[in-house]
């Protein structure tokens, strides 16, 4: 950043008045290095210069204040880019969103995403499942059924990142049987289940005593090519060694 800072200087000096890409660009840059204090310098700079921020200003900014954990301040400057006459887009709405999920405020981004449908923006699969991701953590897994139910129809196909979210979320609130039939019919809407899907359909019918059923499954992917993760692994050995330690005793 700081050679950038060079030639972003270099440039004012040369007399090549910087736009709102490069502006934006460098902005970015300093979101990624963290260092948001210099980012907002340049944000305020743009209005020196008599500029306007675009959608792209304002959504790196709200990501990287959500990273840093910094929600009242992302919900301000949304705030602020509504007060300047900017229509947020769809990108945009789902940074806040996600950002809203995240950090636990599930009321709030219950709020934005109805506020998204009244708006008329057309919502892809991705919103949808930001919300069905975000209503399963906070255990409200029924809200969170039917908001998946209502994918179809709203003309829209879960793909295999909202069936993972389902699946988790049902199998989380003791529901392995249901997660396992949402698992087998992830090849009606032509969405195969991948390594992932089978990982956390495993995780679950072992973490709610379905021992057998997770074994089974487990063959049935390596058929498929796929391998165990990390998580998975460590609770079949945890298991094994349960077992061992249990026949010792």
């Amino acid at each position: 950043m700081h050679k950038a800072r060079r030639v972003f200087n270099l440039m004012i000096e040369k007399g090549c008045a910087p736009d709102i890409v490069t502006f934006s660009t460098m902005i970015n840059g300093y979101c990624k290095a963290k260092r948001l204090d210099k980012a907002m310098e340049l944000f305020h700079e743009i209005y020196r210069k008599g500029q306007i921020p675009d959608t792209v200003t304002y959504s790196t900014l709200m990501q990287s204040m959500f990273l840093l954990g910094k929600v009242s301040t992302a919900c301000e400057l949304f705030r602020k880019m509504l007060a300047s006459g900017q229509v947020p887009d769809l990108v945009t709405c789902s940074i806040l969103l996600n950002g809203l999920r995240k950090t636990g405020h599930i009321e709030e981004a219950l709020k934005l995403f109805q506020a998204m449908r009244n708006s008329g923006l057309e919502l892809d699969i991705v919103p949808y499942s930001i919300l069905i991701d975000g209503l399963c953590r906070a255990g409200h897994i029924e809200f969170a059924k039917e908001l998946f139910h209502q994918l179809s129809d709203n003309g829209l196909k879960p793909n295999v990142v909202t069936y993972r979210i389902m699946i988790n979320g049902l199998c989380k609130e003791g529901l392995p049987d249901e997660a396992y039939r949402l698992f087998g019919s992830m090849g009606d809407n032509d969405c195969l289940p991948d390594s992932c899907c089978y990982n956390v359909m495993i995780r679950g019918f072992l973490r709610n005593s379905y021992t057998s059923k997770a074994t089974q499954l487990l063959t049935e992917m390596v058929g498929k090519g796929f391998s165990a993760d990390i998580f998975t692994a460590t609770l079949f050995m945890d298991l094994i060694i349960y077992s061992n330690k249990s026949i010792l005793l």
